[in-house]
């Protein structure tokens, strides 16, 4: 009974640092304790008495015993209401995740500039600080300085941070450069189903990385005596597999040629970042990049990560089922046109401003203005590609879009292997979506939405899509459990508020 006390205080604690936007390591200065201290008090392994309890709610500014974070975080969402005015894109979550990921690489001192605060940046953060590497928040909580130690230590990595991240395979291309031997725990994420780790193995091992799977453990061995002698095509055009191969070509002493790679915003925005670091890529924003690896990086490194296109899309979204009209500013062009040009065939009402350039030098970015429409469904059926076609993140909002088109809308889904499932939730809000197999959906619209009270879908973009079906539904709605959210988007209750939603966040008590 007291051991499962002290994990409740733990998980108290670790929501409200979060929430305070602290990394574990600027929580242990506050306190005066070390880092390792602060991840046992987290995961319940150590005796904590009243008094640190109050040092840590002084330190965090949160009542931590009397109110707390304790139980997951809910919406309240006061639907039927239009949006209006303008909103900011935030930086990309998948380009940001991977660039923490490439810090690794960098004996020398990284700087990330405006970073996500969302969940999935403070799992690796909490991974990162367990195994010694040093991140913390500067200038206001904006930017975010990592500096790694002289060795990993790799058996203090925080397991359940790990666990929850799909992020953590990218771990693999930097580590196989650092250390002979190494475990890494299963890679957890959104429940998309079964997601195989081959592509990215078959990768790798051309750079004599070997890995065997025991009881929720990847224990991997390095050969360092091999390497690609020929181009590494990969099994599929995947963003994190091109990724790790990235990271794992950047080190090695010679040329690799990667095929098949993902040409995608995450995978350009980490080559650009790459080239920062003094690796030198060719063929950025083509499916075949060719890496002239630099075995030893070490300089400091100042980095912008450009925006977000799936955020983009997501407030595009918002603006199109509720009728709204919305300014959406700092939108990565580029990875939209396609989204952008579906819409137009199916009578999207909007303007474009001149094209300008992201603050990492290279992303072209625009600002959006998207006005009330009357939709149609489109001739062609919705579908995701690889970059350059429709973003595979991006189809669920066409099921909310969809479902407020006159007509009937065929949606297939059929990189994952249950998403399209989630989108069925719609239909508690009044939406017409019929599940045709785990991959096709057939949506029917108009819709008259209706509120309603649902558990929140365990995947993040329809998780993000039933969000925005109540905003467009007149009355009360209630989303519960909404942790996946935050793993992909900042403060997205507050922003949405701030162009005219109102959306509540309680817990339980």
């Amino acid at each position: 009974m007291a051991d499962d006390y002290l994990v409740r205080i733990g998980k108290l604690i670790r929501d409200a640092r979060q929430h305070r936007g602290w990394t574990q390591t600027q929580l242990a200065d506050a306190l005066g304790t070390s880092q390792s201290a602060v991840n046992r008090i987290e995961r319940g392994n150590q005796n904590i008495s009243l008094e640190m309890i109050a040092r840590i709610g002084e330190a965090l500014d949160s009542e931590i015993v009397s109110l707390g974070y304790s139980g997951p975080m809910h919406l309240r969402v006061v639907g039927g209401r239009r949006l209006s005015g303008s909103i900011d894109v935030k930086t990309s979550k998948n380009a940001c995740v991977a660039l923490l990921c490439a810090s690794l690489l960098n004996k020398g001192r990284t700087v990330l500039r405006r970073v996500a605060r969302i969940e999935e940046v403070y799992r690796l953060l909490e991974v990162l600080s367990s195994i010694g590497v040093r991140a913390r928040w500067i200038n206001d909580g904006k930017d975010l300085e990592i500096v790694p130690p002289a060795h990993l230590d790799m058996a203090a990595i925080d397991e359940e941070a790990a666990r929850r991240t799909r992020s953590i395979i990218m771990f693999l291309g930097p580590l196989l450069h650092r250390m002979d031997r190494f475990t890494l725990p299963y890679a957890g994420g959104c429940d998309l189903g079964t997601r195989t780790i081959e592509p990215h193995m078959i990768a790798l091992r051309r750079f004599g990385l070997e890995i065997t799977a025991t009881e929720g453990i990847y224990h991997a061995v390095v050969e360092r005596s091999t390497g690609p002698d020929r181009p590494i095509v990969l099994t599929e055009r995947g963003d994190t597999v091109t990724e790790n191969a990235l990271l794992a070509a950047s080190r090695y002493d010679g040329t690799t040629v990667i095929r098949n790679a993902s040409s995608n915003y995450m995978v350009q925005d980490l080559c650009f970042f790459l080239e920062a670091l003094g690796v030198q890529v060719d063929g950025v924003g083509t499916t075949t990049l060719t890496v002239h690896g630099v075995p030893n990086i070490d300089v400091d490194v100042d980095y912008s990560p450009s925006e977000d296109p799936v955020e983009a899309m997501s407030l595009l979204a918002a603006a199109v089922v509720t009728e709204s009209e919305l300014t959406i500013r700092r939108v990565p062009i580029e990875f939209l046109e396609i989204e952008l040009a579906v819409l137009e065939e199916m009578g999207l009402d909007h303007d474009r401003s001149t094209e300008y350039t992201a603050d990492n030098g290279r992303t072209r970015l625009v600002d959006l203005t998207v006005r009330p429409s009357k939709l149609e469904a489109p001739i062609d059926k919705i579908h995701p590609m690889p970059f350059p076609g429709l973003n595979i993140d991006n189809v669920p909002f066409f099921a909310a879009i969809a479902a407020v088109a006159q007509g009937k809308t065929l949606i297939h889904d059929w990189v994952y292997d249950n998403r399209a499932i989630y989108l069925t939730d719609l239909n508690r809000l009044g939406a017409r979506l019929q599940l045709l197999d785990p991959h096709r959906v057939l949506v029917e619209g108009p819709t008259r939405w209706r509120a309603a009270e649902m558990m929140c879908p365990p995947a993040l973009r329809p998780a993000v899509v039933v969000l925005l079906a109540m905003m467009a539904a007149e009355g009360t709605s209630v989303l519960r459990n909404v942790y996946v959210i935050n793993r992909g988007y900042e403060d997205l209750a507050e922003r949405l508020n701030s162009i005219g939603a109102q959306i509540e966040i309680f817990r339980d008590i």
